[in-house]
């Protein structure tokens, strides 16, 4: 199972491993807080597709369309999510407000139809 958690939320035993896929570390938060299993910032959006996308709802759809492309051109580094995906619980942890456009929304959707289609 693949879940999404903000970086602000509260960890839970059920969270399983947790990755921050995040090119910038959140705001106000340390890394003890976190207790994180690692930090993927490679498979994060490139700076100049998150500094286009800028959190607006607007630029949604193509953003999904450029991060995907982003991410099917950089399959190896999702390499350690998907093995992690397979041993249980996954959460990608992310910092934005936004909770329905935001980068590990994208990330998870293209984990998931990885995993469906076995690669």
């Amino acid at each position: 199972m693949i879940q999404l958690k903000r970086a602000y939320d509260p960890i839970a035993p059920a969270d399983g491993k947790r990755y921050l896929v995040e090119r910038l570390w959140p705001r106000g938060v340390t890394k003890e807080k976190l207790k994180l299993d690692g930090w993927l910032k490679e498979i994060a959006p490139s700076t100049e597709l998150r500094q286009w996308f800028h959190a607006d709802p607007a630029r949604w759809p193509e953003f999904r369309q450029r991060y995907l492309a982003e991410l099917e051109a950089n399959e190896a580094g999702c390499a350690e999510l998907m093995e992690g995906a397979r041993g249980g619980t996954l959460t990608l942890v992310y910092g934005a407000h936004d909770t329905e456009h935001n980068s590990a929304v994208v990330l998870k959707e293209f984990l998931q139809g990885k995993r469906s289609r076995g690669a």
